[in-house]
């Protein structure tokens, strides 16, 4: 049996020999098969090497889902680099202490998005910052300028630097001499680009600031065998990525996870999913997060199936972009899917390709996943578990599993990880894919890891006679009324079966008699006219009187995290 590659740059080529030209990223008017994907990658990456990026260095990415995301991930492997994805939404002082607690050695930025320079903001924000690459992506402005689409490494070496290549024409070796050469001075034409290192003035950020469409011209600085070399040096146990935890509980933590155990709980997650090369996966999650960058960029990498970014979800968008693109993976927390449901233009679109969809990270209704499979057809539908700590994933379902144990549970152990629940009832994991450690957090990696390799996931939970997972908590989101422990994930499962609720998030609130009560923040169903008292009759019925909320207060929206989580502790802030 052949052992599969254990690293990025591997599974990139091994995809651009098995795919060959099927489709592996649709963006757009940017359609790039598997072999112009590595191209493209290696081009970029070698433009990294010749501004010095060294084997161990540390990438960040700091902008939404497109295919400059894709393609500059890959390459920052490539490079030999571990891949740092920012949340896009951080402000600026947030990015900053980020990438200084990394060390970047380069960046990725949006150009202008949705009213945001983020260059701009950190140069506002950090005037001393230095970083010494910074690599500009074009912004919603101009997704995909003319020019700015990567070409082709052997092209690259093959042809002069003249000109920009047709790409209406599919020729893409042709360039035009009239255009002038690609490699003068930026300064010329106006545009931002310009290397700041060669015109002598230093920028507030960064040794350089180069524009996406100037990445080849960098790259022409070093050979195609140099590029090879260096992605074929990457080690299965060299840092794949650096992902930050949510920062829900406080300071955010850097997870460091290796190529072999990213790859190894991706193929785990295809194998339960059922995605393999024929599928076309809409990638609603954001890619700085695990669901976007592992469960979907990572698994379209190794099953061949083909990436169509979506950068900001919008439902009638989501719908139009499942019908034209034949969309047949679409993931991601429940909220998308009862939006998706609950849409009144529902009916215009045709979602019939729908095969897959894997959902988690809030309370999953049973009747949402029969709707699921009943209304939008998915043929597969499950739930899945993990964190940044097990390398994304650790607990998945089957798709022959039933809705209710669907929405019941998380699933059964995957990627080789052992699952047991402490005297506290905190779930353990113990596997070869736990996380390496925190970054440059020895002490709190020994209080999250023990001696004997349990990884303490701060998540309260039970195993059923199966092995499969429930999760009932987070050992911090329990409070005590009246001397009860309360789980405020139980309540908010009861309240998602009463007619008339969307989305719940229950807290525990200061009381004077009880220690803490329970505050339920409900969002309801378009169109219900439910109230508090409703509520709390229905509550009374399904709960021992100690889970009963106190208070109820209905809200358009709940906060959420990137992760789809609900901000509790935004909330806990409001009151306090």
């Amino acid at each position: 049996m052949t052992t599969p590659v254990q690293t990025t740059p591997l599974a990139l080529q091994e995809a651009a020999r098995t795919f060959g030209d099927a489709p592996a990223i649709s963006d757009g008017d940017v359609q790039l098969s598997w072999v112009q994907l590595l191209d493209a990658v290696r081009q970029t990456a070698g433009a990294l090497i010749a501004r010095g990026i060294e084997r161990g260095d540390r990438i960040a990415i700091w902008a939404p889902n497109t295919f400059h995301w894709v393609v500059a991930a890959l390459a920052s492997h490539y490079a030999g680099a571990a891949l740092v994805p920012l949340n896009t939404r951080y402000v600026a002082a947030e990015a900053v202490e980020t990438l200084q607690r990394v060390d970047a050695k380069a960046l990725f930025v949006a150009g202008p998005f949705l009213g945001r320079d983020r260059l701009a903001e950190l140069r506002d924000a950090a005037p001393d910052l230095v970083i010494g690459t910074v690599i500009v992506i074009p912004g919603d402005e101009s997704t995909a300028p003319e020019g700015s689409r990567p070409k082709a490494r052997r092209e690259i070496e093959e042809t002069s630097l003249g000109g920009r290549e047709i790409e209406e024409t599919g020729q893409r070796g042709r360039e035009i001499e009239e255009t002038g050469q690609r490699g003068r001075e930026i300064e010329e034409t106006g545009q931002r680009g310009r290397e700041i290192e060669e015109t002598g003035q230093r920028g507030r950020v960064g040794g350089a600031v180069i524009e996406w469409a100037e990445l080849d011209r960098i790259a022409s600085g070093t050979t195609l065998d140099q590029i090879v070399a260096r992605g074929e040096s990457v080690g299965p146990e060299d840092i794949s990525d650096i992902l930050f935890t949510s920062g829900t509980t406080g300071r955010s933590k850097g997870t460091l996870v290796a190529h072999r155990q990213a790859l190894d709980v991706v193929r785990a997650w295809c194998e339960c999913s059922t995605l393999n090369s024929a599928d076309r996966y809409l990638v609603i999650p954001p890619f700085f997060h695990n669901f976007g960058y592992k469960a979907a960029m990572l698994a379209c990498l190794v099953t061949g199936a083909t990436i169509v970014p979506q950068a900001t979800f919008d439902v009638p968008e989501t719908m139009r972009m499942v019908q034209q693109q034949r969309i047949t993976v679409l993931t991601g927390p429940p909220t998308i899917y009862q939006t998706i449901l609950e849409h009144p233009a529902r009916a215009d679109f045709d979602l019939s390709s729908l095969r897959v969809a894997v959902t988690g990270a809030a309370t999953v209704p049973v009747v949402l996943i029969e709707r699921m499979r009943s209304e939008l057809k998915f043929d597969v539908v499950v739930t899945a578990y993990g964190l940044s700590e097990s390398a994304g994933f650790g607990t998945m379902c089957r798709p022959d599993d039933p809705a209710e144990v669907v929405a019941g549970t998380s699933g059964g152990p995957i990627a080789g990880f052992e699952l047991r629940i402490d005297d506290n009832g905190e779930l353990l994991m113990r596997g070869p894919n736990v996380m390496l450690g925190y970054l440059d957090d020895p002490e709190n990696t020994a209080k999250t890891i023990d001696p004997d390799g349990w990884l303490h996931t701060g998540d309260v939970g039970i195993l059923d006679e199966r092995g499969y997972l429930k999760i009932t908590d987070r050992l911090k989101d329990m409070y005590i009324a009246g001397g009860f422990n309360v789980y405020p994930a139980e309540i908010e499962q009861a309240l998602a079966r009463l007619d008339g609720v969307a989305e719940s998030a229950v807290i525990g609130v200061p009381d004077e008699r009880m220690g803490e009560v329970g505050k339920a923040y409900i969002v309801r169903r378009s169109g219900a006219a439910l109230t508090e008292d409703d509520v709390i009759a229905y509550a009374k019925q399904t709960l021992a009187n100690f889970k009963v909320p106190r208070y109820i207060e209905f809200r358009d929206q709940l906060p959420y995290s990137a992760a789809g989580k609900v901000l509790k502790r935004q909330l806990r802030e409001e009151i306090s």
